[in-house]
Protein backbone atom coordinates (compact mmCIF):
# COMPACT_ATOMS: atom_id res chain seq x y z
CA UNK A 1 0.00 0.00 0.00
CA UNK A 2 1.10 3.51 -0.81
CA UNK A 3 1.81 5.63 1.57
CA UNK A 4 -0.85 8.47 -0.03
CA UNK A 5 -3.07 5.43 -0.46
CA UNK A 6 -2.73 4.99 3.31
CA UNK A 7 -2.91 8.58 4.15
CA UNK A 8 -6.78 8.80 2.54
CA UNK A 9 -7.79 5.67 3.80
CA UNK A 10 -6.88 7.30 8.00
CA UNK A 11 -8.42 10.26 6.85
CA UNK A 12 -11.50 8.53 5.91
CA UNK A 13 -11.14 6.16 8.70
CA UNK A 14 -10.96 8.79 11.36
CA UNK A 15 -14.71 9.43 12.23
CA UNK A 16 -15.91 5.81 11.81
CA UNK A 17 -16.33 3.66 14.63
CA UNK A 18 -15.49 0.17 15.24
CA UNK A 19 -17.53 -2.20 13.85
CA UNK A 20 -15.70 -5.41 14.89
CA UNK A 21 -14.38 -6.02 18.62
CA UNK A 22 -11.99 -8.67 19.57
CA UNK A 23 -12.92 -10.23 22.63
CA UNK A 24 -11.94 -12.45 25.87
CA UNK A 25 -12.36 -14.96 23.03
CA UNK A 26 -9.87 -13.90 20.41
CA UNK A 27 -10.00 -14.44 17.05
CA UNK A 28 -13.00 -16.71 16.18
CA UNK A 29 -14.76 -18.04 13.19
CA UNK A 30 -17.32 -15.51 13.97
CA UNK A 31 -15.20 -12.55 14.27
CA UNK A 32 -13.39 -13.47 11.03
CA UNK A 33 -17.04 -14.00 9.49
CA UNK A 34 -18.45 -10.31 10.60
CA UNK A 35 -15.20 -8.52 9.46
CA UNK A 36 -15.81 -9.84 6.28
CA UNK A 37 -19.07 -8.91 5.94
CA UNK A 38 -18.39 -5.42 7.46
CA UNK A 39 -15.49 -5.05 4.86
CA UNK A 40 -18.33 -5.88 1.96
CA UNK A 41 -20.48 -3.32 2.89
CA UNK A 42 -17.96 -0.78 4.19
CA UNK A 43 -14.66 -1.58 2.22
CA UNK A 44 -13.06 0.47 5.22
CA UNK A 45 -13.69 -0.41 8.68
CA UNK A 46 -12.15 -0.58 12.52
CA UNK A 47 -11.20 -3.29 14.27
CA UNK A 48 -11.09 -2.73 18.23
CA UNK A 49 -9.55 -5.08 20.81
CA UNK A 50 -11.33 -5.52 23.88
CA UNK A 51 -8.93 -8.53 24.77
CA UNK A 52 -5.72 -9.57 23.92
CA UNK A 53 -4.36 -6.59 23.77
CA UNK A 54 -0.68 -7.64 24.51
CA UNK A 55 -1.02 -9.81 20.57
CA UNK A 56 -2.94 -7.78 18.72
CA UNK A 57 -0.67 -7.61 15.55
CA UNK A 58 -0.61 -10.75 15.24
CA UNK A 59 -4.23 -11.19 15.36
CA UNK A 60 -4.73 -8.23 13.10
CA UNK A 61 -2.71 -9.53 10.36
CA UNK A 62 -4.25 -12.69 10.38
CA UNK A 63 -7.25 -11.00 10.62
CA UNK A 64 -6.42 -9.28 7.22
CA UNK A 65 -5.47 -12.31 5.88
CA UNK A 66 -8.41 -14.43 6.34
CA UNK A 67 -10.71 -12.13 5.00
CA UNK A 68 -8.27 -10.58 1.86
CA UNK A 69 -7.75 -6.83 3.56
CA UNK A 70 -5.16 -4.82 3.59
CA UNK A 71 -3.95 -3.45 6.91
CA UNK A 72 -3.97 0.63 6.91
CA UNK A 73 -2.92 1.43 10.40
CA UNK A 74 -3.03 0.39 14.20
CA UNK A 75 -3.38 3.44 16.59
CA UNK A 76 -3.55 1.91 20.01
CA UNK A 77 -6.63 -0.59 20.52
CA UNK A 78 -7.83 0.12 17.27
CA UNK A 79 -7.12 -1.10 13.54
CA UNK A 80 -8.06 0.13 10.28
CA UNK A 81 -8.63 -2.27 7.63
CA UNK A 82 -9.70 -1.85 4.07
CA UNK A 83 -10.60 -4.10 0.79
CA UNK A 84 -11.86 -2.48 -1.94
CA UNK A 85 -15.30 -4.33 -3.53
CA UNK A 86 -15.26 -5.30 -6.67
CA UNK A 87 -17.97 -3.59 -7.82
CA UNK A 88 -16.46 -0.14 -8.46
CA UNK A 89 -19.42 1.59 -7.98
CA UNK A 90 -20.51 0.44 -4.64
CA UNK A 91 -18.97 1.95 -1.80
CA UNK A 92 -16.06 3.93 -3.32
CA UNK A 93 -13.83 5.94 -1.24
CA UNK A 94 -12.87 9.31 -2.95
CA UNK A 95 -9.80 9.71 -3.85
CA UNK A 96 -8.36 6.05 -3.44
CA UNK A 97 -6.68 4.85 -5.99
CA UNK A 98 -8.19 1.94 -7.68
CA UNK A 99 -5.23 -0.22 -8.71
Amino acid sequence: MTSKKRKILMREAHHIRPTVMIGKMGLTEPVVASTDESLSCRELIKVKWVGFKESKLEIFSELARRTGAEEVAVIGNVGILYRRNADPQLNVIPGVPRE
